[in-house]
């Protein structure tokens, strides 16, 4: 199972399908333990799908990216359920302690929809922005990057931008940060949730699959070594940022001693599945509990026809 967040307010709203309330979230972790179903962490649930010796219903809960949301929101709930995870953590964000910039950005304008257009000129936008399309929210928003990306900016500096947005706008961008929103987990939350049991594997440092092999592994070794330095262990799997992989890509994983990879492409894992090409089974707020029942269970799987996720693709 691949989850990417849990709201701490209107999220899930906003992005449905990378969010979920934890409404949502307790009722499928119900549906996992009322249903008997083997919730097992990662490295065990690998070992044992490639050695044939699943237990029936085995499930593998992951949570991508390492949010707040995971520390505030999800984890206490596993925790009381008793259930393993593991968070593919991407790390840059995790020592800037701000908002991640496009997707702040994309959500205080979709906080302002109701508003009509807005000038946004003074931010890399031509073209005033019709804030009642979620097209042009998402346009202007590409734009935007593409502006900032265009500059040697800091992290503090980007996040200025984001202030400066907000101001634009009419919103509290200082109560947007001390609810932690669109936020990574900082060191000592890593710390506190590895010592509870919590899994952390790779994800990138900067959310990134270069198509320079050079760049690409620096990716890895970034990543692995914030890890390290945070809670030590080995980091031996990993999730491709947004489900974005190459057939170069493997060879370069197999490089950094990485024994496995997730996808966002929908299946079930099976003894003959690459074990660096792993399906997974993205969980989003438009999912029924009776279509999530019915693929963790198998049935979903053999009754519809694989496809890629919705996030996969293969970058030009």
């Amino acid at each position: 199972m691949c989850y990417h967040g849990v709201s701490l307010d209107d999220e899930s709203h906003w992005r449905p399908f990378l969010f979920m309330s934890p409404q949502q979230l307790e009722r499928r972790l119900n549906i996992l333990r009322d249903g008997r179903y083997a919730v097992l962490p990662l490295a065990e649930g690998l070992e044992r799908l490639y050695a044939k010796d699943l237990p029936p219903r085995s499930v593998v809960l992951t949570f991508d990216d390492g949010g707040y949301d995971f520390y505030q929101q999800a984890w206490p709930r596993l925790k009381r359920y008793g259930f393993p995870a593991t968070v593919y953590l991407t790390t840059y964000y995790s020592d800037l302690n701000r908002p991640i910039l496009g997707l702040i950005c994309s959500y205080m304008l979709w906080k302002v929809k109701r508003v009509g257009e807005v000038n946004l000129k003074e931010f890399g936008i031509d073209l005033p922005v019709a804030l009642n399309s979620a097209e042009k929210r998402e346009e202007a928003v590409n734009q935007l990057m593409q502006w900032v990306n265009g500059q040697d900016l800091s992290g503090g500096d980007r996040d200025q931008i984001a202030a400066n947005l907000a101001h634009r706008l009419g919103i509290d961008y200082q109560e947007l940060r001390a609810k932690r929103i669109l936020q990574l987990m900082n060191l000592e939350e890593v710390k506190h949730l590895a010592l509870e049991g919590v899994d952390f594997q790779l994800h990138t440092h900067r959310h990134r699959t270069p198509l320079s092999e050079q760049l690409f592994r620096r990716e890895i070794r970034d990543n692995r070594t914030w890890i390290a330095n945070a809670i030590g262990g080995r980091r031996e799997h990993f999730c491709y940022p947004s489900g974005s992989y190459r057939a170069e890509f493997l060879d370069w994983l197999a490089k950094e001693q990485v024994i496995s990879a997730t996808t966002c492409d929908t299946g079930l894992a099976t003894p003959a599945t690459n074990p660096l090409l792993l399906p997974r089974l993205i969980d989003t707020t438009g999912r029924t509990d009776l279509e999530f029942e019915s693929w963790v269970s198998g049935i979903g799987h053999f009754l519809s026809k694989r496809e890629r996720g919705r996030h996969a693709y293969v970058p030009d």
